[in-house]
């Protein structure tokens, strides 16, 4: 099932090919005061970066290892800037882009989709990571739930989606009442829930699901994908707008990491296509300059 999805997600046409050159945002701070904030990491040794704890994209081992896709490709990209460490703050997706604001992190490195509204607050890398939305079901999807406007018709259908992520806005934005959209923690929270029939449908991108179902070994659960009517979705390392000079150099150094292939071996061990970030870019993505 995941290579057909690899192979699709591969072949879908995003409007724009290539990786599309950084654009700057004027703030009101000069490049300098942007440039010291690279210097501090590097001074320090580490830099601080928000993460969801959502497999593939992002983990904490049983032992406290901060892995996945996305914190590995930051510090990959981070250690050729000559930031040697990470260190890593679980936080709930809403919470993310007040928290870089506030200084509480350096960077965002999540799996957080690049979305118009999400440019306005925050800048953000080249794209990274690609995936497409799915829901957990019951074996047989008893409920034939197959999009989220199916949920919304339904009388009394419950859908779990992370708090302040992409699932959640789908879901209201496709008609779901507030009180049958249930906000869940974690994934394998979120796994218990529809097990024990608190949730008719949980909903998350493709390999996040995958990974859960694997994990949940449970014959009476399935997914549903791909979730027609939604986009493939692509996120990037996000950060302060006053941090542009270190935004550029991000991107610099994934630029480099995909030229030598080290990017794509990197993010294929976590089941992601390495190509599909190449297929469009920031400024599609954010709509414009970013």
């Amino acid at each position: 099932m995941f290579g057909n999805f690899k192979r699709n997600l591969l072949g879908v046409s995003l409007a724009v090919a290539g990786i599309a050159a950084a654009g700057l945002n004027p703030m009101g701070v000069t490049s300098a005061q942007a440039q010291d904030t690279l210097e501090r990491l590097k001074e320090q040794g580490y830099a601080r970066i928000a993460i969801a704890n959502e497999p593939p994209y992002t983990e904490v081992t049983a032992g406290g290892e901060v892995t996945g896709a996305a914190p590995e490709v930051a510090r990959a990209v981070l250690k050729r800037l000559g930031v040697n460490e990470v260190v890593a703050s679980v936080s709930e997706y809403g919470a993310m882009i007040p928290g870089l604001q506030a200084g509480r992190f350096d960077l965002v490195a999540a799996g957080l989709f690049i979305k118009p509204e999400r440019c306005a607050a925050v800048i953000f890398s080249e794209p990274d990571l690609c995936d497409a939305e799915a829901f957990a079901v019951k074996k047989g999807n008893p409920l034939g739930l197959t999009t989220y406007e199916e949920v919304a018709a339904h009388e009394s259908a419950r859908i779990g989606a992370p708090g302040g992520g992409t699932e959640e806005r789908l879901a209201l934005e496709a008609g779901v009442p507030r009180d049958r959209v249930v906000v869940v923690p974690d994934g394998q929270s979120g796994i218990k829930m529809l097990q024990d029939g608190r949730l008719d449908v949980y909903a998350l991108p493709t390999l996040s699901i995958g990974d859960l179902l694997k994990k949940a070994d449970d014959p009476n659960l399935e997914m549903v994908t791909p979730i027609e009517g939604t986009p493939v979705y692509c996120a990037g390392a996000a950060f302060r707008k006053q941090d542009t000079a270190l935004r550029n150099a991000y991107d610099e150094a994934l630029a480099e990491m995909k030229e030598s292939g080290e990017f794509q071996e990197l993010v294929a061990s976590f089941g992601f296509p390495g190509d599909a970030p190449n297929l469009t870019s920031r400024e599609e993505l954010c709509g414009g300059p970013n």
